[in-house]
């Protein structure tokens, strides 16, 4: 057995560039073990490489795409300004986050065209340097008013806004209780802070008030959770979340992203939808689904909150602020919502479509009425087997594995775009019906 001070001499002997590549070597060997692993497991994530702009269809490298239509259908067709039809044979597209189908609407370019002419690639810097520029004070006023809030502060995207905020806002005198399901984000944001955490089943109001209970004898409480539950489809449900806060003297933290632009009468999220967007002290949400699709994220809330986080958020900080085009396209995402919210009735009738159709032939979808319509199969190898298989038929849509969603509760999730027509919506169910029986995943 060598000493410490011998193998070190000895050490000390090898050339630095040996040692070098032998902890490579190593190094590849562990992640080669690890990678192997996930292989075995089925749950090895491929990504597909799309040769189009995101779209109800779009064109798929190296897979060659049935017939279709681009058609907005329903009443959509009533406003120019919110019409996409135009012939696009390919793929058709069912897993976007694309809600509003906006990502791609001539408007949201030209938009994002002009602001690359006049404001210039990006920044070089963040904000407080000398990165703000008059279209993101515009953006931010605009969503404040959307979200009938005193103040915003945009992020690169929302997992920063999450990640920035309750570092920022709490400390070891505080408590966060959080549902959880929460999205990852969310998790990762509370890590980082130095509050008591508290962890309630999902959506589980009993559990909610019991952990309320014993959180009584910290300063501040912030009850944190998704409006709507991205790999569900299930919606939180605030009146009574808001109803124990106030109960117990907590503040509510909503986490809208799939919410934001199309849940709710005019699309301003889940508190709009339940009626309590008076009791909901912050919002985070994002610009990167239905506000246009490109990236971005932000917090609204109280103004002396967003004034803290400008002071104290890490991410937001240390980020380089949001480039110029991708801000003039939210923007216009967001004025053609507010001023034609036919859109928004048009995606709920769609998603009852798809979803009564696929129950009706024996599919479990979790969740009620939101776009997202997981379709529950458990195992992992078949979730993959039939997304693989749906493409083949010329649907897109990707089967969801742990660590993703967890061990045994592997879906293909759905998602419903106001762009998709019914014939697209009814294509992909005779598609689904025919690759369920191929694989025995129906009754």
């Amino acid at each position: 057995m060598w000493s410490g001070g011998a193998w070190r001499a000895a050490l000390s002997r090898v050339p630095c560039g040996r040692r070098a590549q032998s902890a490579q070597a190593r190094l590849r060997d562990i992640l080669e073990r690890e990678l192997e692993g996930i292989r075995d497991a089925g749950t090895w994530k491929s990504e597909r490489v799309i040769t189009s702009r995101q779209g109800p269809h779009i064109h798929v490298d190296g897979v060659s795409g049935g017939p279709g239509t681009q058609l907005c259908g329903g009443p959509c067709h009533a406003t120019a300004a919110m019409c996409l039809s135009s012939s696009f044979p390919g793929i058709l597209n069912f897993c976007a986050n694309n809600y509003l189908g906006l990502s791609s609407h001539p408007q949201v370019i030209e938009a994002g065209q002009q602001a690359l002419e006049e404001f210039g690639a990006g920044l070089s810097s963040v904000r407080f340097i000398c990165g703000t520029q008059s279209i993101h004070k515009d953006l931010e006023a605009k969503l404040a008013r959307f979200h009938r809030r005193e103040d915003t502060i945009l992020y690169p995207s929302c997992f920063d806004a999450n990640a920035g905020l309750f570092e920022a806002l709490l400390t070891p005198e505080d408590a966060v209780l959080s549902d959880e399901l929460n999205h990852a984000s969310i998790i990762d944001g509370i890590r980082l802070c130095k509050a008591h955490k508290y962890r309630y089943r999902h959506l589980d109001m009993a559990d909610l008030e019991a952990k309320l209970q014993e959180a009584q004898k910290h300063r501040l409480r912030l009850v944190a959770t998704d409006g709507a539950f991205s790999m569900d489809g299930d919606i939180a449900p605030l009146q009574d979340i808001c109803r124990l806060a106030s109960q117990y003297g907590a503040l509510v933290f909503v986490d809208e992203c799939h919410a934001t632009g199309f849940l709710g009468p005019t699309g301003r999220g889940t508190d709009e939808l339940l009626g309590v967007m008076d009791q909901v002290t912050i919002i985070n949400s994002t610009l990167g689904k239905a506000l246009g699709g490109a990236s971005g994220g932000y917090t609204t809330g109280p103004a002396p909150l967003v004034a803290l986080l400008r002071q104290r958020s890490r991410p937001y900080l240390f980020s380089n602020s949001l480039p110029p085009a991708v801000v003039a396209c939210a923007s216009k995402a967001l004025d053609l919502l507010m001023e034609n919210n036919a859109i928004v009735q048009s995606i709920a009738a769609k998603t009852q479509r798809f979803r009564s159709k696929m129950e009706a032939a024996g599919f479990t979808i979790s969740g009620v009425a939101h776009p997202i319509c997981p379709v529950m199969l458990g195992d992992a190898r078949l979730a993959s087997r039939i997304a693989d298989d749906m493409l083949k038929r010329g649907i897109f849509v990707i089967g969801f594995s742990y660590p993703v969603v967890p061990k045994g509760k592997a879906r293909i999730r759905v998602q419903i775009s106001a762009v998709h027509s019914e014939e697209d919506i009814d294509r992909c169910v005779e598609a689904f019906l025919e690759v369920g029986r191929l694989h025995r995943a129906l009754p």
